[in-house]
């Protein structure tokens, strides 16, 4: 497999710190000392309000994997699935606040989901969890049946033209990162293509492998299985500059989609009034975890992009998106339904 420059760096960097670490007979785990010190009991829940399989998915156990072999605590990823997130929402934010059960939460339900379904949505998400660790950021590309005859952006706004209501996109659900995605299409090209959810994205990404559906804003880990089969080909990327690991496919800014720029996050929390030794100590390790090369360049293989940010970023950042959507989701007139 060719490495990208990314990737060899992060090898570069992490060789730099094993050689580092030996000479100095120092651990390269040191916030596990630290973390010892208050005892965790076995096993630690992570609640994901995700679909196994996910992009978020494998990113966290990434992360909770390397947390469980440095703390010596089994780290148990339960997905909770229902209503777009809502469901794990609800049970995670009711959890004892002990630091036996965390959150794995991404934007869609902490910054999207109360403006999408603020029927539904109890709490007041910026406030209900303290958070640990970013963990990654998930690249999103538009996808379509390797068979379709769709190359680009521009021919799927003149299908979607031409025939208005024929052309279905397929998600991981209502409030889901996909929808999103693809409601924000809509509004910004003046189109309708017809929102199919299925069960996870998991399952979405199986019905465009099978041309079930014409399109779908579709997560790069839960891509590369299908693209190395030739079952699924990418027409353009969602951020705003081109993705490093396939520079030939423009993005919908390059392809006549103003202003549309989509990204996905995932992030570790733990509930609100957990201790403090134990919050403490679940940052210290966490960011660690986060900030390895290993870890990231598996990140990068399993096509995620790495994103260590902080407690104090993660804040920040909330609390941007949670304007920025609000304001998205109003002018657009996007539905939760």
């Amino acid at each position: 497999m060719t490495l990208t420059r990314a990737t060899k760096d992060l090898m570069i960097k992490r060789t730099f710190l094993k050689a580092s670490a030996v000479a100095c007979g120092v651990a390269l785990w040191p916030g596990l000392v630290k973390a010892q010190k208050h005892a965790f009991g076995n096993p630690v829940t992570v609640g994901l309000p995700l679909q196994a399989g996910s992009a978020s998915d494998i990113a966290v156990r990434y992360v909770t994997n390397a947390l469980a072999a440095q703390m010596g605590v089994s780290f148990v990823v339960e997905n909770i699935t229902g209503a777009g997130g809502i469901v794990g929402l609800d049970r995670l934010a009711r959890a004892k606040p002990d630091g036996q059960t965390l959150a794995a939460l991404n934007n869609s339900i902490l910054t999207i989901l109360p403006h999408l379904q603020p029927q539904n949505v109890k709490i007041d998400t910026l406030t209900e969890f303290e958070p640990i660790a970013g963990i990654a950021n998930i690249p999103t590309f538009f996808a379509v049946p390797a068979q379709s005859s769709i190359n680009s952006i521009e021919e799927l706004l003149q299908q979607a033209r031409k025939e208005p209501d024929r052309i279905h996109y397929a998600s991981g659900g209502i409030g889901s990162p996909q929808h999103l995605a693809g409601e924000m299409f809509n509004a910004y090209a003046g189109v309708k293509l017809i929102h199919v959810p299925y069960r996870g994205a998991s399952q979405a990404t199986l019905a465009v492998a099978s041309n079930e559906v014409q399109v779908m804003p579709m997560a790069l880990s839960l891509a590369k299985p299908f693209l190395a089969e030739k079952r699924i080909r990418l027409i353009g990327y969602c951020g705003t500059e081109r993705h490093p690991q396939y520079p030939k496919i423009p993005t919908l800014i390059e392809q006549g989609i103003k202003h549309y720029d989509y990204s996905s996050w995932i992030a570790l929390f733990a509930q609100k009034g957990v201790p403090a030794g134990a919050l403490s100590d679940l940052r210290t390790v966490t960011s660690t975890v986060v900030n390895d090369p290993e870890i990231q360049e598996k990140m990068l293989r399993a096509g995620l992009d790495p994103w260590p940010r902080t407690p104090e970023q993660l804040i920040t950042i909330m609390k941007t998106d949670y304007t920025k959507w609000q304001k998205i989701i109003k002018d657009s007139n996007i539905q939760g339904t």
